[in-house]
């Protein structure tokens, strides 16, 4: 068997996750990218989406981000993002009521930068809750 990947996600503040695994999925701006042990190395950018990490004990890790970069390098990977939050962080009813308030400011044009980048983190996290009700 295949040594397993060495994971880490990085916030612009924290460690949110790292760890063993055998699978990790990030979606990149050109669409979904599985990542094996021995995966060739790149470097890609990532958009608002959670991540998925099956770790070497078979449980899933899932993590919410707003954007960054993925970096494999032998068997690293490594996520670096502004933001992310472990589903188990993750309040939907908190995260839907955020949306409600930012939908018609986006939908109307008048969002701020800010407020665009917070809504993609929201819609991730709440996909993110959908990925573990699914399971």
């Amino acid at each position: 068997m295949a040594e397993p990947l060495q994971v880490e996600v990085v916030s612009a503040t924290r460690l949110v996750w790292e760890g063993p695994s055998v699978n990790v999925i990030v979606r990149t701006t050109e669409g979904d990218k599985g990542i094996l042990p021995r995966h060739e190395d790149f470097l890609a950018g990532l958009v608002a989406h959670p991540v998925e990490i099956v770790t070497s004990d078979g449980r899933r890790e899932i993590i919410a981000i707003d954007g960054g970069f993925v970096a494999v390098n032998g068997n690293r990977v490594s996520i670096l993002t502004e933001m992310a939050t472990n589903v188990t962080e993750i309040s939907g009813d908190a995260a839907q009521r955020e949306l409600d308030k930012l939908l018609p400011v986006v939908d109307a044009g008048d969002a701020t930068e800010d407020d665009i980048h917070r809504y993609h983190l929201i819609q991730a996290q709440l996909k993110a809750l959908a990925k573990v009700n699914k399971a």
